[in-house]
């Protein structure tokens, strides 16, 4: 009797397929890595977000460097002094105040509750987010970078000079982006908003970061460069001028971020 499957024909043979259900989620890894891309797009699409962290910084570099004696940047080349101050406000623009906005009004809406719900746990949801920051950050630090190198900067130094000036980075992304989810998981959406905008006006005409500390008054000098803002940016300032990396200014970081990050992990609510 012929085989009814037709199994010894091979004109009529099939591939058996198997349909036996396998459950499960991706990776770590690859959920982080797809969030990652997710917050990335997301910021990139937003207008007022990439004003933030890129728009503003580059037009503060060109008009600080052509507005010659308008602002004392103190002594040495206004570009060189310059740069390394708007690279800093690229930090704190994204790791800080877009942080800050965006994350406030996920909260608001429930995108946080449920993200938290998802195969995604919410210390992936944190790393995907973090991941985000240092792609924007690449982004515009080589934006400024070139810039400003066209605009005539002559940083000092070679490896050890990047690598120091990275080691900032990292602290100052840390430091801000702690204080940024600390505003967004404690406070409204909309006092979020305008603390988060109040914030960056704040550090940047006062906080040292694009007029140097010693064009500060004592007083004002000793708080701005306890600052995050001041730390980062003065360090930053002294590593590219050739001057190495200051070990105070990297323990002022260090304790913004530990300080930061420890009151965000107590407080945060997710809704």
């Amino acid at each position: 009797m012929p085989d009814p499957a037709g199994a010894d024909d091979p004109i009529h043979a099939t591939t058996r397929l198997d349909l036996t259900p396998a459950p499960g989620s991706s990776s770590s890894w690859a959920m982080i890595s797809t969030h990652t891309l997710m917050e990335t797009k997301l910021l990139l699409r937003n207008g007022e977000q990439l004003l933030l962290a890129l728009v503003i910084p580059l037009l503060l570099l060109v008009g600080g460097a052509k507005a010659g004696g308008v602002v004392d940047l103190g002594p040495g080349r206004r570009i060189d002094v310059l740069t390394p101050g708007v690279l800093a406000l690229a930090v704190m623009s994204t790791a800080f105040t877009s942080l800050a906005i965006a994350t406030a009004y996920e909260r608001r809406y429930g995108v946080l509750k449920r993200l938290g719900a998802s195969p995604l746990s919410r210390s992936g949801l944190l790393a995907g987010k973090v991941l985000s920051l240092l792609v924007v950050e690449a982004i515009q630090l080589a934006a400024i970078c070139a810039l400003g190198l066209a605009l005539g900067w002559q940083p000092s130094g070679g490896l050890a000079t990047v690598l120091s000036a990275t080691l900032l980075v990292l602290l100052g992304t840390v430091s801000f982006a702690s204080l940024g989810m600390l505003m967004a998981g404690t406070l409204r959406a909309e006092a979020t908003l305008a603390g988060a905008n109040l914030v960056y006006v704040l550090m940047l005409v006062g906080g040292a970061v694009v007029i140097p500390a010693a064009s500060y008054p004592d007083w004002i000098r000793s708080v701005a460069t306890a600052m995050p803002s001041g730390a980062l940016a003065e360090g930053l300032r002294e590593v590219l001028a050739g001057e190495g990396l200051g070990g105070a200014r990297v323990a002022v970081l260090l304790v913004w971020a530990a300080g930061a990050s420890a009151l965000t992990v107590r407080s945060f609510r997710w809704e």
